[in-house]
């Protein structure tokens, strides 16, 4: 008797305790340190400069995530200069190709506004044409006379949410042509 007295007893509070663990509730929301994405912009040619500048605009304006130049083949952002048109091509948030085509230079538009929109795109922001010069994704629409190479309020908030956590708002794969 006693013995089925004390099983009992050992396995009702093995059923409460058991019970009374629970695991904690999964959050699509996971914070993350800020990130740090790798850029290779020795095949950009004359536009390394304004590929440096654009990447440090982000840098200064943005704290979860981090653009640092490299010459490795394995770099997140591999940069490259063409003769058409910019664009960028991501294979996944933070990474993929940037053209820096000079189509767009020579007819007078500003070198590192389009780097920094062209990496705007990797960061995961889409175009916002027609927009101001004040809006860095507005890209060309903003016309040939800005220069503002600078990400506006709701730009830098994007690329912090998007970086702040791995939940992503969509999936960011495809072709910016500017």
């Amino acid at each position: 008797m006693f013995r089925k007295t004390v099983g009992a007893l050992v396995a009702a509070v093995g059923v409460v305790g058991l019970v009374g663990l629970q695991a904690p509730a999964a959050s699509a929301d996971v914070v993350v340190a800020a990130r740090t994405l790798t850029y290779n912009a020795s095949g950009a040619a004359e536009f390394k400069a304004a590929v440096d500048a654009g990447a440090a605009v982000w840098n200064s304006s943005v704290a979860n995530v981090k653009l640092v130049s490299t010459t490795s083949s394995s770099a997140n952002i591999r940069v490259v200069a063409d003769n058409g048109w910019p664009r960028a091509q991501t294979t996944s948030l933070g990474n993929g190709t940037v053209w820096m085509g000079r189509e767009a230079t020579n007819e007078g538009y500003n070198p590192t506004r389009i780097a920094a929109h062209e990496l705007g795109h990797i960061l995961g922001q889409p175009d916002r044409k027609p927009g101001p010069c004040t809006s860095l994704m507005s890209g060309s629409s903003a016309g040939i006379g800005c220069t503002n190479p600078n990400p506006n309020a709701r730009e830098k908030a994007e690329v912090e949410a998007a970086f702040r956590t791995l939940k992503a708002a969509g999936v960011w794969r495809g072709e910016f042509v500017d």
